[in-house]
């Protein structure tokens, strides 16, 4: 006698249907659909990128009771960046068991594990492990045993802004091999959105795992390229049939073609690209011409500088003790050489552009000139924009190091900025305020082409403890928010595109510094520091002759101040 066909139990898409429909929610769309079929059938070593807000943990949580309604004794373990997320993720898990009807008879026993972060199910048998367990990727990994690994969002910004903690993070994924049961059916899938352009999805290939990518726009020809094989079957069968919905929204129910236009501008060309399309590829070299490895970085003073610096990149210049939110594989480098004769800065402005409406700050950056050489001392933004904190904020940091010019970029009131800040400026530190120039020049391409030959010349030379001041700047923001506001990385993730950032304000600032000072950077820093020597050697010869000492042993005096031979 043949068992009875169950289609719930049978196929997992049914069972999402009626999980939809208790939690009052329209019928799943065909991207949700296709997640589900993928996690029921895919291998046992999977990764689901999907774009943010398609639901794909949703989705997985709902898998989760439905692999234990096929199999009370099955063990899973959810692990995420953070323990509050993974204990998110096992308490929906939770609520679903307690309020479905058909999931009634899994609801924890009187005697069992019963707990948001660990519990059991009814049928299950006795075991050291739970049936559902969760864990923070920093927690304690080791000891666990499960069945089914779900790693849910384990790359967030905070653990993978730099290169350093990516490392970390690629090695603290290995552990999950050691957590499986023994078995032919035990899976890991992970769910995730790629944080960064060299994000750790793009490693799990290499290590046997099978991608799968919906992304929330049909991708054009050359983007299909660029998915290769990855892209889901879905997607593909679509494109194939109907060409002409390229650039339109695969899931028009979750998001319009309206909806992702608001927030590619919100989140920037490059951010949209990770969020929305996961898209991590570079397409070429140039496409983010601004490289940490063009600057010069050094602990830096206040009022001088050596008059001679070379730059160096071999392996022992690498600067590693401070934080790197550049490209892979693009590093931080110390002088190879140092003056030991240094000189008083030729001059030191300040650079300000305002905040306008919205999300943006008042950057700053202050920027030294020696030798056409250009020191960057500080930089950052400042909340707020013509409030009395932020003008006194800006007019304390000008007082710290005694700028000889204030410059704000016009695009305020139409000069009222100035006013605002000059009585309050004059308080702490008198001297010139002006504003720069408008320019009509696209504002990415303005930055790009002031900045990319100064730093390809390695004439940027950036105070070492800035960065780390940089870095700590917006640790206190929302974690998609974190990255957007450094300056570091806005001037390593600037392309030409328009719109390419969605926060620009800092690089911004330090653009205007460095145009200011262009003028000055048309003589050859390598002359500049000769001619400083040798006016040093003047004035040095200078004083000897003109000493009565010198005069006496040269004969052109006599001893007792009388006029020598030559009546001198």
């Amino acid at each position: 006698m043949t068992e009875e066909y169950d289609p719930i139990r049978s196929d997992f898409r049914n069972y999402l249907f009626l999980v939809w429909r208790h939690l009052n929610l329209p019928d799943p769309t065909p991207v949700q659909f296709d997640i589900a079929h993928y996690l029921q059938h895919g291998p046992r070593r999977r990764v689901i990128q999907a774009f943010r807000g398609v639901g794909k943990s949703w989705v997985t949580s709902a898998f989760v009771t439905w692999k234990l309604l096929c199999d009370p004794d099955r063990k899973l373990l959810v692990v995420s960046a953070s323990k509050q997320r993974a204990d998110d993720f096992s308490t929906f898990t939770l609520r679903l068991i307690n309020e479905m009807p058909i999931l009634e008879h899994l609801r924890p026993k009187d005697d069992q594990r019963f707990s948001k972060v660990s519990f059991d199910v009814g049928p299950s048998k006795a075991s050291h492990a739970p049936s559902v367990k969760s864990l923070g990727i920093t927690s304690q990994l080791a000891g666990s045993r499960a069945h089914d690994v779900i790693v849910d969002d384990c790359e967030v910004p905070t653990n993978s802004d730099t290169q350093a903690k990516r490392d970390k993070l690629k090695e603290q994924i290995k552990e999950f091999d050691a957590i499986l049961s023994p078995g032919d059916d035990t899976t890991i899938t992970y769910l995730g959105t790629p944080q960064t352009e060299q994000s750790i999805y793009n490693e799990l290939p290499n290590r046997g795992y099978d991608v799968r990518i919906w992304p929330a726009r049909f991708p054009n020809g050359k983007q299909r390229e660029k998915y290769g094989s990855f892209l889901s079957p879905l997607i593909v069968e679509m494109l194939d049939k109907y060409p002409d919905i390229e650039g339109g929204p695969t899931d028009k129910s979750r998001f319009t073609d309206e909806d992702l236009l608001e927030r590619e501008a919100s989140y920037g060309r490059s951010g949209f690209n990770l969020q929305f399309m996961l898209d991590t590829s570079l397409s070429d070299e140039d496409r983010y011409p601004l490289k940490l490895r063009d600057l010069i970085v050094m602990d830096t003073d206040h009022k001088k500088a050596p008059v001679d610096l070379a730059w160096g990149s071999s392996p022992e210049l690498v600067v590693g003790d401070i934080p790197n939110v550049g490209m892979s594989g693009d590093r931080y480098h110390r002088p190879f050489f140092i003056s030991q004769d240094w000189a008083e800065y030729q001059g030191i402005i300040m650079a300000v552009d305002p905040s306008g409406r919205g999300g943006d700050e008042t950057a700053y950056a202050v920027v030294a000139h020696l030798h056409s050489r250009l020191y960057l001392l500080d930089a950052g933004g400042l909340p707020g924009g013509y409030d009395n904190a932020t003008l006194e904020g800006l007019s304390k940091i000008a007082q710290r190091y005694a700028v000889n010019m204030v410059i704000v970029e016009p695009n305020f009131g139409d000069g009222m900025f100035n006013r605002l800040l000059a009585p309050v400026l004059q308080k702490y530190h008198r001297c010139a305020i002006e504003d720069t120039e408008r320019s009509n020049t696209q504002k990415e391409r303005r930055i790009i082409d002031t900045l990319e030959p100064v730093m390809n010349q390695h004439r940027l030379i950036v105070n070492k403890s800035l960065i780390k001041r940089d870095y700590d700047s917006t640790t206190e923001r929302r974690p998609e928010e974190v990255n957007r506001f450094r300056l570091l990385y806005q001037m390593t993730r600037l392309t030409k595109d328009k719109g390419s950032l969605a926060k620009d304000d800092r690089i911004d600032a330090v653009a205007l510094a460095v145009h200011y000072w262009n003028n000055v950077l048309e003589q050859d820093a390598t002359q500049a520091a000769k001619d400083h020597r040798t006016s040093q050697l003047d004035d040095m010869l200078e004083g000897w002759f003109d000493s009565h000492q010198t005069k006496v042993m040269m004969g052109l005096v006599s001893p007792d101040n009388h006029k020598g031979n030559w009546g001198i």
